[in-house]
């Protein structure tokens, strides 16, 4: 061979590839860990499988030592909830933000169903569920795993709607310029640029489900109640038996479930995400997690991510490519197909009105109707009130907390410890404190509402300020911005679009929570607040269904309404006014 001529490159001989892949000392510590994550899996799996006779055989107790089971139990629920809301949110928020037709019917979609209480959900899908699988613990299980998704999904679909919308426009203008394909540019673009916030918002969402646990647990057919082995169904237990002690372990065993998923799913995840931040200069601090540095310095772990890999490369060359050149303008949509389309939507919006209307006005009179809208103005008026408080408080503490990626390390678990805390545990106080002082349940029974859903708001401020730009950090920096200019120029605008999100989802959780906050009882003491949530409540617990129609759909009629006139055109002006571009 002449000297001149490159040697073909030689493959690395099987003795060399097995030093390279030979399992170290943290691929021993991963498989621990993974392998102990697969028993306590299996383990919880067992029992959502057994026959339905095996809940009243072995009925929930308050036995501390049970806690444990329970608690795996109710973290596998919560966990495929999560999966379910996370494939629900890249699907249908993604064909929102992509498509304007899909988009008129999908977000009023997600405006309406936010505001549907989980009562109304279970009410119609417990009977499907448990037909799916007759005699068998598996048809309750999918039932309460679909009421802790409605808790979930509302919220991770929103902002993924929002990150899709606010795309910074040269990242856009790229798209176009390399004429991606719709997968390819969800691949490169969408997926990763909002996947910062997506964590984050599946975080809330996860202490989000835990406020709702209780309801969930309890399966009501009939005359007949269900209840899964969990820590909401203990929890609900202990309430009903007046025991402090057992709500107390119930709440200990909460704190170390919360810390265990934090320590050993999110925070690596948050960590992870973090290589998807938007900016052009490298970021001062970064979120750490032992957890991920472990992960990343295995050396067996990344080949069983190759299929996966090949898995996507390969969809991606079957691919057709895209026909238009770029720079040619889009195809004008057809003006009678247009026209057709908004046609139909509008048709089925009106039959659905008009067999709701039917449905309600053939089993209550017009006092029922208006009783039920002057309900619905004085919890409307609690809620406005309640949101403006809790920006006050948390819009400022996001932005402090999200700029400072060691602080939010510190923070993440405890606000998810306390966006988890049931509002249960606190009515036993709130009753024993109204009652005792002689205090108004209408003023002093509304902070329960805002309880669990407040951190919606806290979290999304967290995400936006840690996704705001370094550099464009470093330039208020070097102008001399500070003070009040900091927080009108750079802060607010960069925290606008998530506050949004997580105000609108925070507006919608607390309609959904009045139901349990505004008609509270311990022991023989019960106390109602007048309010559209107590409205349902009563007329649930009565079993009148035509006033638990109406009330659904007063609600939902609410909150569509204030998203439409409120947070829609903030939306709007975000969209317009305050993107990256």
């Amino acid at each position: 061979m002449s000297p001149d001529k490159k040697p073909l490159p030689v493959l690395p001989s099987f003795s060399r590839m097995l030093r390279l892949t030979r399992p170290s000392r943290e691929d021993a510590m991963a498989f621990v860990i993974f392998a102990g994550l697969a028993l306590l899996v299996f383990r919880a799996g067992e029992g959502m499988v057994e026959p339905l006779s095996s809940l009243h055989l072995e009925p929930v107790t308050l036995d501390p030592t049970h806690l444990p089971y329970y608690a795996l139990r109710t973290v596998l629920r919560m966990f495929a909830a999560l999966l379910a809301s996370t494939l629900f949110t890249l699907i249908v928020s993604t064909l929102a933000a992509r498509s304007r037709r899909a988009g008129q019917i999908i977000v009023p979609a997600l405006d309406i169903l936010q505001s549907v209480p989980i009562l109304g959900f279970l009410t119609f899908t417990v009977t499907f569920f448990m037909n799916l699988f007759p005699g068998n613990v598996l048809g309750v299980e999918l039932a309460s795993i679909f009421a802790i998704f409605t808790s979930q999904a509302w919220n991770m679909a929103f902002s993924f709607y929002q990150s899709l919308r606010n795309l910074p426009g040269d990242l856009e203008e790229v798209c176009e310029g390399f004429e991606l394909s719709p997968l390819r540019r969800f691949l490169r673009l969408d997926l990763p640029y909002a996947t910062p916030a997506l964590v984050w918002n599946a975080m809330m969402s996860m202490s989000g489900g835990w406020f709702f646990v209780v309801a969930s647990e309890a399966i009501t057919l009939g005359n007949t109640t269900v209840t899964l082995p969990g820590i909401g169904s203990y929890l609900a237990l202990a309430i009903a038996h007046q025991d402090f002690g057992a709500v107390g372990w119930a709440v200990g065993m909460m704190a170390l479930v919360i810390i265990a998923y934090d320590q050993l799913f999110f925070r690596p995840i948050v960590a992870w995400a973090d290589r998807f931040r938007f900016e052009q200069t490298a970021g001062a601090e970064a979120p750490q997690s032992r957890i991920y540095n472990l992960l990343r310095r295995t050396r067996v772990l990344p080949l069983l991510f190759v299929p996966i890999g090949a898995m996507i490369g390969l969809l991606l060359a079957l691919e057709p490519r895209r026909s238009r050149r770029f720079g040619a303008e889009p195809r004008p949509s057809n003006a009678v197909v247009e026209r057709i389309w908004q046609a139909s939507v509008w048709m089925v919006v009106v039959a659905a009105l008009g067999w709701t209307g039917h449905y309600v006005l053939t089993s209550l009179g017009l006092h029922d109707i208006l009783l039920a809208f002057g309900y619905a103005a004085i919890t409307l008026v609690r809620v406005v009130v309640l949101i403006v408080l809790a920006s006050a408080v948390w819009v400022p503490l996001g932005v402090m907390i999200g700029l400072r990626p060691r602080v939010a390390e510190r923070v993440q678990p405890v606000a998810q410890f306390l966006a988890a805390f049931p509002a249960n545990v606190l009515f036993p106080f709130a009753v024993m404190g109204i009652v005792r002082f002689g205090l108004l349940p209408d003023i002093w029974l509304s902070p329960l509402m805002i309880l669990g859903t407040q951190w919606y708001i806290l979290f999304n401020v967290i995400a936006g300020a840690s996704s705001i730009p370094n550099d464009l950090r470093e330039a208020a920096d070097m102008f001399g911005v500070r003070g009040w200019q900091w927080w009108r120029q750079v802060a607010l605008p960069g925290v606008f679009p998530y506050y949004i999100t997580g105000a609108l989802t925070a507006s919608g959780g607390s309609w959904n929570a009045s139901i349990v906050a505004e008609v509270v009882t311990w022991g023989s003491h019960r106390l109602e607040a007048h309010g559209l949530g107590a409205y349902i409540a009563d007329a649930t617990a009565a079993g009148h269904y035509p006033q638990v129609a109406l009330g659904i759909a007063v609600m939902s009629l609410f909150v569509l309404g204030f998203n439409r006139l409120v947070w829609r055109p903030l939306y709007a002006f975000g969209e317009r006014r305050l993107r990256l571009s």
